[in-house]
């Protein structure tokens, strides 16, 4: 037919929402190299529970990001690797 294109495949909103996207998760090197410090440095600080929005399945590590976000605009602690 003319004025129709092929492979156009039209959508319909049936009015029903997306479903919420997965939170996005960082690897230690991205949650590092976000805040800008050293893998060992960001490690260590997950392992002594300094960060937030840390998941652990067995040996892999992910990083909520937007936990990560809202703790750095928060904190006011020390800084990492720093006693407490």
């Amino acid at each position: 037919m003319p004025g129709r294109e092929r492979g156009v495949v039209s959508h319909q909103n049936d009015g029903a929402e997306a479903p919420a996207p997965f939170p996005e998760m960082l690897t230690v090197e991205e949650a590092a190299a976000f805040l800008r410090v050293n893998r060992k440095t960001f490690y260590e600080a997950v392992r002594l529970g300094s960060i937030p929005g840390v998941v652990r399945l067995g040996r892999v590590i992910r990083i909520n990001k937007a936990a990560l976000i809202g703790w750095v605009q928060g904190n006011g602690g020390p800084a990492l690797g720093e006693k407490q």
